[in-house]
C-alpha cells in the first residue's frame, strides 16, 4: 500500500470521521428551527384573526378566512404554544441533568497515588462541554420564559384570567429569569388584574418584550384602562391593515405550496400505478438499472470527499479566512450574507477542483458523466420531482418533529434569512441556497457519488447511500431523515432523466420555495 493511501485510509478518513460525528452530537444540544418556524407561522395566523373585512355579511370572504385560519384561531394558537412549552421544558430538564452529570464528574476527589497532569484531557472536555450547556440553558431559558409571556396573553384573551395570572406569577418566581421578562409578567398582571394596576412605563415594557399581535393585544387592553380613545382608534387602525397583510402572507405560504403538494401527490399515484401495470416500460423503470460504467475505485471516492469535500469545507477554508485580514461580520446582516457566499465559494471552489485533479487521469470519460443536455425532458423531470418531494418530505418531516422533540440543530443560514428583512442581503442568500448550492451539491452527490457507487451496489442503493451522505452532510442531526428523503427523490430523478439540469432545477426550487416562506414569515 502506497503512503498517499495510508495517510487517506488510516489518517485523514478516521479524522474526518470523528469530527463528523462531534458535529452531529454537537447539534443535538442546539434548538430545531422547525419548531422557531411554527410559532412564527402561530403569530401571523393570530395577526390575521383580527381580519374583517368592509362586507361583513359576505359569506365568502367569511369562508375564506376560516379556511385560511380555521374555525378556532386563538385556541389553536394557546395549544401550539403549549406543545412548544413542554418541548422547551422537556430539553431544559435535560441540559439540566446533563450539567449535573458534568460538574459530579469535575468535582474534586481525593489525591490519587499518582500524580496527574496539570489539565487532563477529559477536564478540559468537560469545560468545553459545560459551557457548550450553559449556552443552550440560557437560550433554553429565555425561550421559555418568552413563551409563557404570550401563553398568558392567550388564556386572557379567552377568558381564562385567573390561568394566566397563574402562569405570569409561576414566571416572576423562577431565579433564573432575566429582569425584563420578570417585569413584563408583572405589567400583564397589572393590567388583567380584579381590580387592575396600572404600573409606570408599561407601554416601554410592552412594546420592548412582546411583538405583533401579543403586543397589539396588550395595548389595547392598555388604552381601554387608560381612557385613551385616540390611540385606541389607531392602534386598531394598525391593527386591522395588520391582519389584513398577515391573511395574504398566510395564503402565499399555504396556498402555493398545498397546490404544489396535491400536484404531487397526483403524479406519485399515477407514477406507481404505470409502474405495475407497465412495468419496464413506465417513467419510474426507466434507466432504474442501469449503472454507470466507473473507471475508478473507492480510492477516488474517498479523496474527492474526504479531501475535497469536508476537508475544504471544515479545516481549510475556515483556516483560510481566519487568517485573512477580514472583520468578522457581526451584526452587520450584509456582511453575514456576504461571508457565507465567499466561504461558500470557496468550499465549491476547491472541492470541485480535488474533483478536477482526481478524475483527470481518467478523461475522457465514459457516456452521461456529468451530463448537461437542455434538448432535453429536464424541466419536467425537475418540476415534476419538487412537486413529488413536498409530500413526501413533509410526511416525513412530521414524524421526525416527534423524534426530536424541537432538539437536533438547523442549517444557521434559515435563522439568518427568516430574522433578515434586508433586500440586499436576502438577494445573497438567494445565490448561495438557490444557484450555488444547487450547482455545486448536485455535481458532487448527484453527478459524481451515486454513479460511482454503483460499481459497487445496484442503482437503488446507490440512491440510497448517496441521500444518506447528502443528509449527514449538513451536520444537523435532525435533519438527516428528511434531507435524506430529498436525497432519494433527487436520486431518483436523476438516475431516471440521466441529466444534472433535472435535479439542479429540482434542488433551486426547493431551496427557493423554501427562502420565499421565510421571507415571508420574518416580515411579520
Amino acid at each position: 500500500m502506497t503512503l498517499k493511501r495510508l495517510v487517506l485510509f488510516f489518517v485523514l478518513t478516521p479524522i474526518a470521521v470523528l469530527l463528523a460525528v462531534s458535529a452531529l452530537f454537537g447539534s443535538w444540544q442546539e434548538p430545531q428551527f422547525q419548531s422557531r418556524l411554527e410559532l412564527y407561522q402561530t403569530n401571523i395566523a393570530l395577526q390575521a384573526q383580527a381580519w374583517q373585512s368592509e362586507d361583513s355579511s359576505d359569506d365568502n370572504l367569511q369562508g375564506i378566512r376560516e379556511a385560511i385560519l380555521g374555525e378556532q384561531p386563538l385556541e389553536s394558537a394557546t395549544k401550539q404554544y403549549q406543545e412548544a412549552r413542554q418541548s422547551v421544558q422537556a430539553n431544559l430538564d435535560k441540559v439540566n441533568n446533563k450539567l449535573t452529570q458534568l460538574r459530579s464528574q469535575t468535582e474534586i476527589t481525593p489525591i490519587p497515588p499518582k500524580p496527574l497532569p496539570d489539565v487532563p484531557p477529559t477536564t478540559k472536555t468537560s469545560k468545553q462541554g459545560q459551557q457548550q450547556l450553559q449556552q443552550s440553558l440560557k437560550q433554553l431559558q429565555k425561550l421559555l420564559a418568552e413563551l409563557d409571556l404570550r401563553l398568558g396573553i392567550l388564556q386572557a384573551q379567552q377568558g381564562k384570567t385567573d390561568t394566566a395570572l397563574k402562569t405570569w406569577s409561576e414566571l416572576q418566581q423562577r431565579s433564573d429569569i432575566n429582569p425584563e421578562f420578570g417585569e413584563t409578567a408583572d405589567v400583564l398582571s397589572g393590567l388583567w388584574s380584579n381590580p387592575p394596576r396600572l404600573l409606570q412605563n408599561s407601554q416601554e415594557r410592552i412594546q420592548k418584550n412582546l411583538e405583533g399581535w401579543f403586543r397589539s393585544t396588550t395595548l389595547v387592553q392598555l388604552y381601554q384602562l387608560q381612557q385613551r380613545q385616540d390611540a385606541l382608534s389607531a392602534l386598531k387602525a394598525t391593527q386591522q391593515e395588520s391582519a389584513a397583510q398577515a391573511v395574504i402572507k398566510l395564503a402565499v405560504i399555504g396556498t402555493i405550496p398545498t397546490l404544489a403538494a396535491l400536484i404531487g401527490l397526483i403524479l406519485l399515484i399515477f407514477l406507481f400505478a404505470q409502474l405495475l401495470l407497465k412495468g419496464k416500460a413506465s417513467l419510474l423503470a426507466q434507466n432504474a438499472d442501469v449503472p454507470w460504467s466507473t473507471p475508478w475505485d473507492g480510492e477516488t471516492i474517498l479523496q474527492v470527499f474526504i479531501v475535497g469535500f469536508f476537508f475544504m469545507g471544515q479545516i481549510f477554508v475556515p483556516l483560510l479566512l481566519s487568517l485573512l485580514p477580514i472583520p468578522r461580520p457581526v451584526g452587520d446582516v450584509r456582511l453575514q450574507a456576504f461571508y457565507v457566499l465567499v466561504s461558500y465559494f470557496l468550499v465549491a471552489s476547491g472541492a470541485l477542483l480535488v474533483l478536477y485533479f482526481s478524475l483527470k487521469r481518467f478523461f475522457p470519460l465514459p457516456e452521461f458523466w456529468f451530463r448537461f443536455h437542455f434538448q432535453d425532458k429536464w424541466f419536467l423531470w425537475g418540476l415534476g420531482g419538487y412537486c413529488a418531494a413536498l409530500p413526501i418530505v413533509v410526511v416525513v418531516s412530521l414524524i421526525n418533529q416527534q423524534l426530536w422533540q424541537g432538539q437536533g440543530g438547523s442549517n444557521p443560514l434559515l435563522q439568518l434569512a427568516l430574522e433578515s428583512q434586508d433586500g440586499i442581503a436576502l438577494g445573497i442568500f438567494f445565490s448561495t441556497a438557490a444557484i450555488a448550492a444547487p450547482f455545486f451539491e448536485e455535481i458532487l452527490f448527484r453527478g459524481f457519488l451515486l454513479p460511482s457507487l454503483t460499481r459497487y451496489l445496484p442503482v437503488w442503493g446507490a440512491i440510497l447511500i448517496s441521500s444518506l451522505l447528502f443528509a449527514i452532510a449538513h451536520l444537523s442531526l435532525s435533519e438527516i431523515i428528511p434531507l435524506t428523503a430529498l436525497g432519494i427523490v433527487l436520486g431518483v430523478v436523476y438516475t431516471r432523466s440521466r441529466n444534472l439540469l433535472a435535479p439542479m432545477l429540482l434542488h433551486s426550487l426547493w431551496n427557493s420555495g423554501t427562502l420565499l416562506s421565510l421571507f415571508v414569515l420574518g416580515s411579520n
